[in-house]
């Protein structure tokens, strides 16, 4: 195996970590862990997802306000991000990911009750002093069960 290939397979792999990181920033309510995973001037898209399931969203721009809106917004619950199928595109600074992450939303209040969604995440990312961040996600639904009410809609 060349350096070339070794690089780009660990590239790939720092590519997809960086949705993990995303990912476990989330269910571990670790804004600084949420954080490490996007470029300061970072959008995230929950648009397509939010229409499918039948509610508004909006577009989130900038790292400190995604993180805090997504803070707010799931305070109430306890999730768990499963993220599957990752492929990875890269071109030098650049990538693009694709990847499905299974969310499941449970009120701490009732567990009894939960809303699942399977959603295709697209993402855009940039290298930036040697680590890969999110510049741009968009999420789209691919299909959902349980009770929306759940999320606060």
């Amino acid at each position: 195996m060349s350096f070339i290939e070794s690089a780009s397979i660990a590239d790939q792999f720092a590519v997809i970590d960086t949705l993990y990181r995303f990912a476990a920033g989330i269910d571990r309510r670790d804004g600084a862990l949420l954080a490490s995973s996007f470029t300061a001037d970072a959008v995230s898209d929950f648009r397509p997802a939010a229409t499918r399931a039948g509610f508004e969203y909006p577009v989130l721009s900038g790292r400190d306000n995604i993180v805090a809106t997504l803070a707010a917004a799931l305070l109430p619950l306890d999730t768990t991000h499963s993220v599957s199928n990752p492929r990875a595109t890269i071109d030098g600074d650049k990538a693009r990911l694709d990847a499905l992450v299974e969310a499941q939303h449970v009120p701490r209040s009732d567990p009894t009750r939960h809303y699942l969604m399977k959603n295709r995440y697209d993402v855009e990312l940039v290298r930036q002093d040697g680590t890969w961040l999110i510049q741009r996600v968009t999420v789209d639904n691919v299909w959902r069960s349980g009770d929306p009410a759940v999320l606060g809609v």
